[in-house]
């Protein structure tokens, strides 16, 4: 990959609704946004209280289910302040890679572990984690396709940061 196609990549992962021409796909993006990170807290929730009732007892599962707790606040809250694609993407994954853990868990084991859909909170856990990540990655495609403000009007604007120039709603 070359300098210009590294600079044009680095220009849209850090893309934020600012940057939108229509007003509609920046409050549609900062609204997903904000609902997504708040599935994530819920999950991240569910996972430190499954933690608390025993889950840490748990030979890798357990750690794991506080790192996912951990990490699943920390990007929600960085979705919420910067609502950049990256970020948007990163939490998607993180709601599916979770989805994903507790489904491979119930039907083919994980670490050693098999778990039970009828286990307290597993079916809500799914629901809220797949409706985030679905939330997450329509604000990410609108934020990736959506018109983008002229270079015109971008330019005139005047901001401490270069790299956030165009993201400001």
């Amino acid at each position: 990959m070359n300098r210009i196609q590294t600079s044009r990549l680095t220009r849209v992962l850090v893309r934020g609704p600012g940057s939108l021409s229509g007003p509609t796909a920046r409050w549609a993006v900062n609204i997903l946004a904000v609902a997504g990170a708040a599935l994530m807290i819920w999950s991240a929730v569910v996972h430190f209280q499954l933690w608390n009732d025993g889950y840490r007892d748990i030979s890798v599962i357990g750690p794991l289910f506080l790192v996912q707790g951990i990490g699943a606040i920390v990007i929600a809250a960085l979705v919420v302040l910067f609502r950049r694609l990256v970020l948007l993407a990163a939490g998607a994954i993180t709601l599916i890679a979770t989805a994903v853990g507790l489904l491979l868990s119930v039907y083919v084991g994980l670490f050693g572990y098999t778990e039970n859909l009828a286990v307290y909170n597993a079916k809500t856990s799914l629901v809220v984690e797949f409706t985030g990540a679905a939330v997450l990655l329509a604000a990410a495609g609108i934020l990736a396709t959506a018109r983008r403000r002229g270079p015109a009007r971008a330019a005139g604007r005047r901001h401490s940061s270069p790299a956030l120039a165009n993201d400001r709603m």
